[in-house]
């Protein structure tokens, strides 16, 4: 449906529960296997506290697809 010359975009969100050390290839098998365009990869990122001081885990992804 068009309105105004532009295109009704449609969009998908994919969550992608991640171990950033190990799930690698894991993502990018995801990634090749999307149909449209990924517009987005955006991190959910918690803040940890280790012996060694403060750092940051990734735990998952939202992947924005575009359709």
């Amino acid at each position: 449906m068009e309105e105004g010359g532009i295109k009704d975009m449609k969009y998908e969100i994919h969550r992608f529960d991640i171990d950033m050390r190990k799930d690698q290839d894991k993502l990018k098998q995801f990634l090749n296997n999307l149909k449209g365009e990924v517009v987005a990869i955006i991190p959910n990122t918690k803040p940890t506290f280790q012996l060694m001081g403060a750092t940051a885990k990734t735990d998952f992804l939202l992947i924005v697809e575009k359709i």
